[in-house]
């Protein structure tokens, strides 16, 4: 699957460069430039965070990790908390005893799970307005109530046992009830603290370059147990050369479901905002979250249901997971794609009830 993949995104790197080279006529080249272009927030966003993970590997280890070898669990599901390309990954292959729940841990919930609670929710809640958050947040619990469906497929296509999985993902199960609870009872309070962790991470992500470049110029290390800034970005850019293909690559995508989906849309009672939103979902959450504002509730719940499992399915995450651990590219597919439908099931399903029970 993953040389499959490899070939499909490398052909469309070669499709979109020579579209640029001819003026962009179909639009493709504009996709590769934007691949490119992507290389700096990418390297902003991690290398600081792959820098002193190995650091914040070490701290766990002398406070959270005895409790979880004390559960028989296995800490590499530690860092599925973070989004898989703000450190989750290398913090859950740095902790993990088992190399599978490591993969597990850093790819699956990482980019699902993770990427919910340090990107998905503050910069959502921070982008939408009053009428809009509650609808927003009504969507995330739907998807997160479906997140164990993407999980489980995800985890099964890394080599792990069902009885394996549903050990070692009690942690994620047991946040994601949490969440829901917090997000229904306590949304305001939950939403700044959300911002603050997302904060704390993009803070330590700076601090983690700033630190990385004075060592790389002067070959002195302030911090012990750091990784280079030149291994660091050395990583993001094989994220950026595959990003060159996967973008293009998700613009042809969208263009070749463009009509299944609008039929689809029809069926589950979505307009044409509302069904454009699951194609661009599945590249990114920016212009969907941005879109919210003229969606009608129901578009809404579904799209912010979405986002849970399926956002950047076929881009930023895929470019990632084939540039760091190609072997888990049909793990990350698989899992965002059943996680992402399931989500909007349910979406569609609260929906229904809520609809029904206004027009008694």
């Amino acid at each position: 699957m993953d040389k499959i993949m490899m070939w499909i995104m490398a052909i469309c790197a070669l499709i979109g460069g020579t579209d640029r080279l001819l003026g962009n006529r179909l639009g493709l080249g504009k996709r590769f430039e934007d691949g490119f272009q992507l290389l700096g927030p990418t390297a902003l966003s991690m290398a600081g965070l792959i820098c002193i993970t190995p650091l914040v590997s070490l701290g766990l280890e002398y406070t959270i990790v005895p409790f979880y070898r004390m559960l028989h669990l296995d800490p590499g599901m530690l860092g599925g908390i973070l989004a898989l390309d703000m450190g989750g990954y290398q913090l859950c292959k740095e902790l993990a005893l088992d190399p599978a729940i490591g993969r597990y841990g850093g790819i699956i919930v990482g980019a699902t799970l993770g990427c919910t609670i340090t990107f998905t929710i503050p910069v959502g809640m921070g982008m939408l307005g009053e009428r809009e958050k509650p609808l927003f947040a009504k969507g995330i619990l739907a998807g997160l109530s479906a997140l164990p469906v993407g999980i489980l497929v995800g985890g099964l296509l890394c080599g792990l046992s069902i009885g394996k999985l549903l050990i070692q993902s009690i942690s994620v199960f047991l946040l994601a009830v949490l969440l829901i609870l917090g997000l229904s009872r306590f949304p305001d309070g939950m939403i700044r603290g959300f911002r603050v962790f997302a904060e704390i991470i993009r803070g330590a992500g700076t601090i983690g370059i700033a630190l990385g470049a004075f060592s790389y110029m002067t070959g002195v290390q302030l911090l012990p147990e750091m990784a280079g800034l030149d291994e660091a970005l050395g990583v993001v850019s094989s994220i950026g050369i595959v990003l060159l293909g996967s973008l293009p690559f998700a613009e042809i995508l969208q263009r070749l479901l463009k009509k299944p989906l609008e039929w689809v849309g029809e069926k589950i009672g979505l307009g044409r905002l509302g069904t454009a939103g699951l194609l661009v979902g599945i590249v990114s959450a920016l212009p969907v979250i941005a879109d919210m504002k003229q969606m009608n509730e129901r578009e809404i719940v579904m799209n912010a249901a979405l986002l849970v499992c399926g956002t950047s399915m076929v881009a930023a995450h895929l470019g990632f997971v084939l540039g760091v651990d190609a072997p888990a590219t049909g793990a990350l597919l698989a899992g965002k794609l059943t996680g992402g439908i399931a989500g909007v099931w349910m979406a569609w399903q609260i929906m229904k009830k809520t609809e029904s029970s206004r027009d008694r």
